[in-house]
């Protein structure tokens, strides 16, 4: 691959490939006072401000503040304009931190769509929004859930320490994370839109224009998530009770779930990341490049493995979008901080082995003794058991005070004292 391409894909990505300083200087953000989620309790109070960016930030800050600050990255990404009041139903979420006392600061991100740099780069700059409004806090602490998982590792590897070697940030938790990085953590999906098109032709239909699956859909091309599970319905049947469904449907559903791993409750909601999300990654950020490549594939589970893989449509990554998608959200797994990272055995939506992944680049890096792993037993992707957030903490706190880093059975320990709610501590063995 020349170092022409390269340079050329990075362009592509724009300011998802620069530093928040290259932004040049930021205006001191006005904060608001606004009304908090019900959940955060009464004794929060809220406000909101808007970065220099375009970035909406939104803050809890207890009225009893126990002098930490969590600083989150949310998931998804989401696709829409951001918009004031974005940060609320992630407040929400984790409102379990600011009851515990912690502050709390998240952001939208300056704009919608992928771009991991992008919104590591606007995390920090909320960090440094709070800082600059409430003081620096006894001890900060970087929170990523789903994508936000990547993009809280991605901000700790770029923002961990100041330019003097000091520390940003003193620790580091992701929940559910997509830990994978991103060339690694998409591929499945590019594979059941393969599969799914093999069974169905509908996506795109025959009537439609052409194009091949890894573009998401064609730059202009619109379609509503609504459209999108009509299409898969009526192909599978999936929205219908199982006794409902033609010999057809049932067959075509069972031979797409086996061969994909997708669950059945997840197949929409996969195949609309592969849509909406691919569309956005390869045509907004990556030139209209594919990033994903099927073409040695064996594809296996299915009622006739042999034609299914001559007949699945086949394609071959672009390089240029590779080294683009890998220097905008790969991990080098050079941390600095302390990092806990925890995760739902039956996440539907990004499966638990991403955990293994980061622990082979963190470990390949030489960093292992800053990773601590747990893993519960929950089946939720968004969010998991408060007490599973909550003992998350007091573990990291424990070996911040410490120095030592705990034994991983101090989580089911910990969940033991923080909870007295028969059922809520699901922790487990990795």
């Amino acid at each position: 691959m020349s170092r022409r391409w390269i340079v050329a894909a990075l362009a592509v990505l724009g300011t998802a490939a620069l530093p928040a300083s290259a932004a040049g200087t930021e205006a001191e953000p006005a904060f608001a006072p606004i009304a908090c989620p019900a959940s955060a309790s009464p004794q929060i109070d809220c406000y909101e401000a808007r970065d220099a960016n375009g970035a909406w930030m939104m803050v809890a800050m207890p009225r009893t503040w126990n002098r930490r600050l969590i600083v989150h990255a949310h998931g998804g990404p989401r696709l829409g304009a951001p918009e004031a009041g974005d940060s609320a139903e992630d407040l929400d979420r984790f409102a379990v931190m600011v009851r515990e006392g912690y502050a709390w600061i998240g952001t939208t991100y300056r704009r919608g769509g992928y771009g991991v740099r992008m919104a590591a780069a606007d995390v920090d700059v909320s960090r440094r929004a709070f800082w600059t409004r409430w003081g620096r806090p006894e001890r900060t602490l970087l929170h990523g859930q789903s994508w936000g998982g990547n993009v809280a590792a991605k901000a700790a590897e770029l923002y961990a320490l100041d330019i003097d070697g000091r520390p940003n940030y003193d620790g580091v938790l992701t929940t559910n994370g997509l830990l994978f990085g991103g060339t690694r953590g998409y591929g499945f999906r590019a594979d059941l839109r393969a599969v799914y098109q093999y069974y169905c032709r509908n996506h795109p239909a025959a009537d439609e224009a052409q194009y091949p699956v890894w573009q998401g859909l064609p730059a202009g091309m619109t379609m509503t998530r609504d459209g999108l599970r009509r299409r898969v319905d009526a192909c599978t049947g999936v929205d219908q009770p199982a006794a409902k469904r033609t010999p057809a449907q049932a067959a075509t559903l069972r031979d797409i779930l086996a061969v994909t791993g997708v669950a059945e409750k997840q197949l929409v909601a996969h195949l609309a990341w592969g849509t909406f999300h691919f569309q956005d990654v390869v045509q907004k950020r990556l030139g209209g490049r594919n990033p994903f490549d099927n073409a040695k594939t064996v594809y296996r589970g299915s009622q006739d493995d042999t034609a299914l893989n001559a007949g699945v449509e086949r394609f071959s990554a672009d390089p240029a979008a590779v080294a683009a998608l890998a220097y905008d959200a790969d991990l080098s797994g050079l941390i600095v901080l302390p990092t806990v990272t925890v995760h739902a055995r039956h996440d539907p939506t990004v499966s638990y082995e991403a955990e293994a992944a980061y622990k082979a680049t963190v470990d390949a890096a030489g960093r292992g003794d800053l990773l601590l792993q747990a893993l519960t037993d929950e089946s939720d992707h968004s969010r998991l058991q408060d007490a599973t957030y909550a003992s998350a903490l007091q573990v990291l706190e424990q070996w911040l005070d410490s120095g030592t880093r705990p034994a991983v059975t101090a989580f089911a320990e910990t969940c033991g004292r923080v909870s007295q709610v028969r059922g809520e501590c699901r922790f487990i063995a990795p």
